[in-house]
């Protein structure tokens, strides 16, 4: 097995796994506060006794839709993107705004509100934060299987601002792949959706986590 050393002593595959750590904050300022998001200044006891800020986006936490259909096809969605100047091709996805709410619930309410369709079947597929150096949101992507499209009179969702001309698109899973590794696709809950379903596929995903599975 192999091993490395480093600060915490040697270190094996066993180790490599995410855990909880929180290091002593001595003063926290928030900058700024929106809708959606704010910015924090935290001054952090850093190793050796030294001491940094660290400003960083606080965020309420989102979910994506990996919906697969089958014929082992992926839906994504074309929408703008302003921070970025970009029209980008995604995954159904949405934040964290209702208090309690079930993740898979949460998730399936964007599946139906964004794309139209309903999925009986639900895993997680992975979890991942978006940007740990910048924001602490955190993103639960999922499968979803078993589809059925939801007919036009019971849509009852309005879409307004980006969401007004967001067009939906069914790819093959493996066309998502190459243009992911083409870098023709560029939202990071698409590229780690679309790759972890590929690389779950070939075990007919069992190895996936239930859609209620507590987060770490």
């Amino acid at each position: 097995m192999s091993t490395a050393h480093g600060p915490a002593g040697e270190l094996t595959l066993d180790d490599v796994r995410d855990v909880p750590a929180s290091w002593e904050v001595l003063d926290s300022k928030d900058r700024f506060a929106a809708r959606v998001i704010s910015v924090r200044t935290d001054t952090v006891r850093m190793p050796g006794d030294e001491v940094a800020d660290r400003d960083y986006v606080v965020h309420p936490g989102s979910v994506a839709v990996l919906a697969l259909d089958e014929h082992d096809r992926v839906l994504v969605l074309r929408q703008y993107r302003h921070p970025v100047r970009g029209l980008l091709w995604e995954l159904p996805a949405g934040i964290r705004d209702v208090p309690d709410e079930p993740l898979v619930d949460c998730a399936a309410r964007e599946l139906a509100e964004e794309a139209g369709y309903r999925a009986k079947t639900w895993h997680t597929l992975l979890d991942i934060y978006s940007s740990p150096g910048m924001t602490d949101e955190r993103i639960r992507i999922f499968l979803a299987r078993d589809l059925a499209e939801i007919p036009h009179e019971e849509n009852l969702f309005v879409h307004r601002h980006e969401e007004v001309d967001m067009p939906v698109l069914w790819i093959p899973l493996a066309d998502g792949v190459n243009r992911v590794l083409a870098g023709m696709i560029h939202n990071s809950p698409a590229v780690a959706g679309i790759l972890a379903a590929y690389a779950a596929l070939s075990g007919g995903f069992a190895a996936l986590r239930p859609a209620d599975a507590e987060e770490a």
